[in-house]
């Protein structure tokens, strides 16, 4: 009877632990933007790390070769969507937002995009997909471990041909644009890498004169976690139209946003 209580005490056990893990504590940081970080991007994510001996990149990555199409972007878009909403979370722009990013895009047919902040490709497959033939997408990513997977990904895509990946930091290659690459201005620039780079790295374009008029600045994550220099600089500045599209913190329920500047020069 006593190794019955004991059994049955222990099952107990584990099913609330992993109610706590899967339902309740997620639906409870929902709501706040700190909470739901720590807890996705922190504590979550480290004991997955050492659960499974892996990272979260790598397993994104094979939610991507299981379920979605090789050569077919909107697949790959789905199953790290499915993936990050059923599974795990990740710091995408998400689906929410995406859709933001993606009614850009197409309203600017860009030639020459710009993107900060590669991490495993999300928003890199959504821009290049959406791009009209013999557009340029360079994409910056800091870190190499991202930058690896990033790459296995836009290929899982089929849009290796339209992605240029550079890896390095932003202030390092924002200066060798024009000579590296042929560019002579961005049509856009997506910025979603650290928050604290938005600001200096937005200065460091215009005096590499890599913005003309009606280039088109969009910011993530400018609530959530925030970037207030950035959007006190950029609205106050007569040399931008700015607008702000609000939405939510990538798969949850916090008011995040995009900024859309437009330079007027």
């Amino acid at each position: 009877m006593m190794w019955l209580t004991l059994i049955y005490s222990c099952i107990s056990g584990a099913a609330l632990l992993y109610a706590l893990y899967r339902w309740v504590i997620p639906t409870a940081v929902q709501y706040h933007g700190g909470l739901a970080l720590i807890w996705h991007d922190v504590i979550v994510e480290r004991m997955l790390d050492t659960l499974t001996q892996s990272t979260r990149p790598q397993r994104l990555l094979n939610a991507v070769q299981k379920n979605a199409t090789r050569g077919d972007p909107r697949s790959v878009v789905k199953a790290i969507d499915d993936f990050c909403r059923h599974k795990e979370w990740a710091m995408n722009v998400g689906d929410e937002k995406g859709c933001i990013l993606d009614s850009v895009v197409s309203e600017i047919n860009p030639a020459a995009v710009l993107e900060l902040g590669t991490y495993c490709g999300y928003s890199t497959v959504r821009i290049a997909r959406l791009l009209p033939p013999h557009a340029k997408l360079i994409t910056l990513e800091f870190n190499p471990d991202f930058a690896a997977i990033a790459r296995q990904v836009i290929a899982w895509a089929g849009l290796e041909e339209k992605v240029q990946l550079v890896e390095g930091a932003s202030g390092d290659w924002i200066p060798k644009m024009k000579e590296q690459f042929g560019i002579t201005t961005f049509d856009l620039v997506f910025l979603d890498h650290w928050k604290d780079r938005y600001l200096p790295d937005t200065k460091l374009m215009e005096e590499c004169g890599l913005l003309r008029k009606g280039s088109v600045l969009l910011a993530d994550n400018v609530i959530c976690p925030g970037t207030p220099d950035y959007l006190e600089y950029i609205r106050s500045s007569p040399r931008y139209e700015s607008r702000y599209f609000k939405s939510h913190l990538e798969y949850t329920k916090v008011e995040d946003g995009l900024e859309k500047s437009v330079f007027k020069g």
